[in-house]
């Protein structure tokens, strides 16, 4: 199972309840600058997933520039590899597994933890 996070492109703060107006988003192609930030993706018609040292990243082409894009993690140095991206691109980093935005000075302070409970709950109930 996969730990999902959301990219947002805003020079406005997004708040943590997401209740914002989308106009404040810049869209941007967000595959574009994934695809031409990592060496190693396997690619499968739309779809594209990063492979790196002790992790993966899934995501969907975009067909148009956006202002947000969900990823799928697998293992916690992905979200490391997407924070050096968010600071260099300006984004914000929403984890779904806190529901709240990653502090990218401090993200020690993420929801892999959570996630991988979550995964251990769904695994024992089989």
């Amino acid at each position: 199972m996969s730990w999902s996070i959301i990219l947002f492109n805003s020079n406005e703060k997004i708040p943590s309840d997401l209740d914002f107006d989308e106009n404040i988003l810049e869209p941007i192609l967000f595959s574009d600058i994934l695809e031409r930030s990592f060496s190693e993706i396997k690619s499968d018609k739309n779809h594209r997933e990063i492979k790196g040292s002790n992790f993966s990243i899934d995501f969907f082409v975009d067909n148009e520039p956006t202002g947000t894009k969900m990823l799928n993690l697998y293992g916690e140095n992905g979200l490391f590899e997407l924070i050096e991206l968010a600071k260099k691109y300006k984004w914000q980093v929403y984890d779904t597994s806190l529901n709240e935005f990653i502090d990218l000075e401090n993200p020690k302070n993420n929801g892999f933890e959570n996630h991988k409970k979550y995964v251990e709950q769904i695994i024992n109930r089989k």
